[in-house]
Parts: structure tokens; C-alpha cells; sequence
């Protein structure tokens, strides 16, 4: 093996604190301790919510959980832990994953904290896609109804902010108005559909966990792998594009062809999740900013806040089964009132300084 074929360690410091970085063979990969630590714990207090979520109530202690899991339990035990609980506690940590890897993307990308797919009204395209499978279709296709719809509103906020030089709150204006002809044409939907397919509906716009089902979890949790995986070699490239298009240009970065990329895949997140679970709103907005004060990292910081929008979810959820109401509470609902309390303690916050 050559010197140059060597993998070689470097450190460094940066605005995060320490960076090793592994070369060799023309890869090259940057650790950043603080935010990997970030990111672990953040993992497990996700894990440690869900399995809060699968021992709930009391009704299956946690030893008859484990067995359950593992094959060992009751038939009874298994079929609640297996069958009730577990593809809810799932699809909400793949989902959650989803809207903060997406927002994470949307962010960097526009350069502006308000760009979350739920602001900016891909969630709504992906929603009026899914919503035309859903009320003159076959349901078993509502995640390519989801995909297709978020893909048509993507081009067309593109389009609209890609005139002259790119700049985010173009991005984000051209996607608040669409969202808003988009959110109009789903009312209409509503209002168009049978009473019961329009309350049916109107539950999954809210955005409910209330009905995963044990085959959802494994092709929304490739979907997210997938889709993470295409994204980690593009972000790098993202980062750059905050020095401007012309000295990320100098530097071989194709600034077009990276956001068309960045794009795609935050697209396809965000059509994993509401075709998953419906247009939650406010982790992808929230889980970016809360991740990236945590591990005090620049740039994206994708896996920082996919785990925390998994955290905030599965949390959310969690408390969504538990508060005492008089029916079943949409995750949606507490989604919004948590984004809802953190928008207002970050105007506060603001105040003050």
C-alpha cells in the first residue's frame, strides 16, 4: 500500500469543536464528535420513548413485552405488543426521522430556518396527491399519490423561484403560495367526497398514527434509508453553496445540479412521511433548529436532526395516547401545539435580546 493509498487521520477544530477526518482511497470522511454524541442520544431517547409507548397503561408489563418481541410471550401479549403497538411506535420513529432529515435539507437548502416542507407547502402537494388516491382511487397506491403530488408541487415552486439568480426566500414565497392554492384544492376534495370518506380523510390531513399497520413500517423504513443514504454524499456539496455559487463553482461543485438533487430527496422524504402517516406538522421545522443548537454544529446536520425529529414524534405520540380525552387524539394536534409553544418562546426569546 502506498503512502497515498494510507487512510490517514486528521484533526482539526471548527465552530463545533473537534473534527477527525478519515482519507484514503478518494474517499474522506469528517467526524465531528459533539454532534455524533448528539445524535446517539438523541437515538436513544427515541427508543427510550417508544418502548415507554409499548408498555403503557400497564396492561403488558415489560417482561411480557421483551418475550413478546422475542418470541417468547403470550399469544395475547404478542398480539398487542406486535399487532397494536409496535408498527405505531415504528412508523412513528421512521416518519419523524423522515420530516427531520427533510427539513434539515429544506433549510440548508432555502438558507432560511422557516424552510420546512410544511411551511413551504410540499407537505400540501404530497397531501392533494395522496387525498385524489384516497377518494377516486385504490388507497393501496396513496404513497405514489403522495410521491407524485410533493415531485408536480417541487417543479413548480422550482420553476417559480428559479427565476434570475437563485435566492431561499424566493424558494420560500413561491412555495407558501402554492401551498395555499394547494391546501384551497384539498378543501374542495373535502367538501366533494362522502361524508365518510371525508372524515376518514380529513383525520389522515390532521396527521394520525392511529392506523399503522404492521406492513406499512418496512417499505416506509427502506424509503428512509434510501433516501438518507442518496442524500449524505450531496450534503457535503449543500454545505459548500453557502460560500456562493461561484466559489463552491471554483471548487467543482455544481451548484444547479446539487440543489436538483437536495431537492429530489427532501421531496421524497417528505412523501414518505405523509403517505405514511399524513401532513404532520411542525417536526420538520422544529427538529433542525432544536438539533443544531444541541450539537452546535454548522451546516445541514442531517443525522442530527433526523434523530431528532424521530424523538419528537415518537415523544409527541406518546403523549398523544396518553393524555386523558374523551376519543382518539391525532399526533398532528400535538405536533402543532408544541410547534405552536416553540414559535412562541422563540419570538420571546428574540424579545428579550
Amino acid at each position: 500500500m502506498s503512502v497515498l493509498e494510507r487512510p490517514v487521520a486528521v484533526r482539526g477544530r471548527g465552530r463545533s469543536g473537534r473534527t477527525l477526518a478519515l482519507r484514503g482511497r478518494g474517499l474522506s470522511l469528517r467526524i465531528r464528535p459533539r454532534p455524533l454524541a448528539v445524535t446517539l442520544l438523541l437515538t436513544l431517547l427515541a427508543a427510550g420513548s417508544g418502548a415507554l409507548a409499548l408498555t403503557r397503561d400497564g396492561l403488558v408489563p415489560p417482561a411480557e413485552v421483551l418475550g413478546a418481541l422475542f418470541g417468547a410471550g403470550s399469544e395475547q401479549a404478542a398480539f398487542v405488543v406486535l399487532e397494536l403497538r409496535l408498527p405505531r411506535v415504528a412508523l412513528g420513529l421512521v416518519v419523524g426521522a423522515a420530516l427531520g432529515a427533510a427539513g434539515a435539507l429544506f433549510q440548508q437548502l432555502s438558507r432560511n430556518p422557516l424552510g420546512s416542507p410544511d411551511i413551504v407547502g410540499f407537505n400540501s402537494g404530497a397531501a392533494t396527491g395522496a387525498l385524489l388516491v384516497l377518494l377516486h382511487g385504490d388507497p393501496a397506491y396513496v404513497a405514489a399519490g403522495a410521491a407524485g403530488g410533493g415531485l408536480a408541487t417541487a417543479v413548480i415552486v422550482q420553476l417559480l423561484a428559479r427565476r434570475g439568480s437563485f435566492r431561499g426566500n424566493r424558494l420560500i414565497l413561491a412555495g407558501i403560495a402554492v401551498g395555499s392554492l394547494l391546501a384551497s384544492v384539498n378543501a374542495y376534495l373535502l367538501t366533494r367526497a362522502a361524508l365518510d370518506h371525508a372524515q376518514s380523510a380529513q383525520l389522515w390531513l390532521i396527521g394520525s398514527l392511529g392506523s399503522a399497520e404492521r406492513h406499512q413500517v418496512l417499505p416506509a423504513l427502506l424509503g428512509l434509508g434510501v433516501l438518507l443514504l442518496a442524500a449524505l454524499p450531496v450534503v457535503r456539496r449543500l454545505d459548500l453553496l453557502e460560500m456562493g455559487d461561484e466559489a463552491a463553482g471554483a471548487l467543482g461543485v455544481d451548484a444547479g445540479r446539487t440543489r436538483v438533487l437536495v431537492l429530489l430527496v427532501a421531496v421524497g422524504l417528505s412523501a414518505v412521511a405523509v403517505s405514511a402517516a399524513g401532513p404532520i406538522v411542525f417536526v420538520a421545522l422544529c427538529a433542525p433548529q432544536l438539533a443544531r443548537r444541541l450539537s452546535r454544529g454548522t451546516g445541514t446536520g442531517l443525522l442530527p436532526a433526523a434523530a431528532m425529529g424521530a424523538l419528537l414524534l415518537s415523544a409527541s405520540d406518546l403523549a398523544a395516547i396518553s393524555l386523558p380525552t374523551a376519543g382518539p387524539l391525532p399526533v398532528g394536534v400535538v405536533t402543532g401545539a408544541l410547534g405552536g409553544v416553540y414559535l412562541a418562546w422563540l419570538l420571546g426569546r428574540g424579545r428579550r435580546r
